[in-house]
């Protein structure tokens, strides 16, 4: 009797064991989408329409439903667009709601700095664009975010009406 409960207890430590090395860290990084649609001086454009559509938004006619855009945006430390480059939000989003603004994003957040440098996050989501916050899904990784899990909680930092410039925060919370 005392040899399988000991054999039981040995067992379930080893269960343990298991599920502890195999728990993944979650890493948080926050950063700044700077969204550019009208270039200024020394601020280029960084996102390209692709494609238009026909059923102007409520509430917006200069969007449509079926506005399509590539974007190649920065991402900073900070807000500022001097802020120190963290890397590059790479993709594309379209205006997919006929009856709100609200875009599908397709996007890969490569990092050109620090000790992520050369890493990825890729997300796919849903933007309902005036809600306070929107949640990113993380649906891959490539570097140090091979295999990845997550998500992101995006915020519009400051946004432009007249020109449509934007700077989304981002803060990613990641498992590998």
């Amino acid at each position: 009797m005392a040899n399988i409960k000991r054999t039981t207890a040995q067992l379930q430590l080893a269960l343990i064991s298991v599920a502890l090395a195999g728990a993944a860290a979650t890493t948080h990084l926050r950063f700044y989408m700077h969204d550019t649609v009208t270039a200024s001086p020394g601020s280029p454009a960084t996102v390209v329409p692709v494609a238009r559509g026909t059923t102007p938004l409520p509430g917006d006619p200069t969007t449509r439903f079926g506005d399509m855009y590539v974007v190649d945006d920065p991402l900073t430390e900070g807000p500022g667009v001097a802020s120190p480059a963290v890397g590059r939000a790479q993709g594309f989003y379209l205006f997919a709601a006929q009856h709100e603004l609200a875009v599908m994003h397709c996007l890969t957040m490569v990092f050109t700095a620090g000790r992520h440098n050369g890493s990825y996050v890729v997300v796919q989501a849903r933007d309902a664009v005036l809600d306070k916050v929107r949640e990113l899904p993380v649906v891959g990784g490539a570097g140090r975010f091979r295999g990845a899990t997550g998500y992101g909680l995006l915020r519009t930092h400051s946004f432009n009406p007249s020109n449509k410039n934007a700077v989304l925060r981002i803060d990613m919370y990641l498992s590998v």
